[in-house]
């Protein structure tokens, strides 16, 4: 069994957006971390409307500041930022990796990016786009990482109500 990823949250300011990767964490049982200041408050319901009936399977920490976290954890951490020179996909997450996000209207700080060059990836898009969305980009890190595990832990195959799947050879 593998360590669990680490969803890291900076300063994240929709609550419709966290509370969207808060289902990601519960459905995958990666770690949710929020640092704050955020831009609404954890008892908002838009946040938990989206994370719909999953905050009980969720395993989250809350930090005063992004030096807060840091003091708190040891990484290895990968910064995702459309402002990197390296393909999500062409990195390889080890166990309890830490997938850190920014703030939706500015990203991380320039100074953690340009101090962590090695570890910053992003999402390959057209030149005219600004991002995608936080908690699609999110979803999309998040099971990069996992297919690398081979989705260890999770439940592959789903199953019909009505009807059973017939065995195939």
């Amino acid at each position: 069994m593998h360590e669990p990823l680490n969803i890291v949250l900076v300063e994240p300011q929709i609550p419709q957006n966290t509370g969207n990767i808060a289902r990601t964490c519960a459905a995958t049982g990666a770690r949710l971390h929020l640092v704050k200041p955020m831009g609404f408050t954890v008892d908002d319901k838009k946040l938990k409307r989206a994370g719909l009936d999953y905050w009980h399977l969720l395993d989250i920490t809350y930090y005063e500041n992004l030096q807060d976290f840091f003091e708190k954890n040891s990484g290895p951490f990968y910064y995702f930022t459309t402002k990197a020179r390296h393909r999500y996909s062409d990195v390889k997450y080890p166990d309890g990796a830490y997938l850190v996000f920014g703030r939706e209207d500015a990203g991380l700080p320039e100074s953690l990016l340009y101090e962590n060059p090695e570890t910053c990836v992003r999402l390959p898009m057209r030149s005219m786009a600004r991002s995608l969305n936080l908690s699609n980009t999110v979803a999309i890190a998040v099971y990069e990482a996992l297919r690398q595990q081979d989705f260890d832990g999770l439940l592959e195959q789903g199953s019909l109500r009505d009807y059973q799947w017939e065995e195939t050879t």
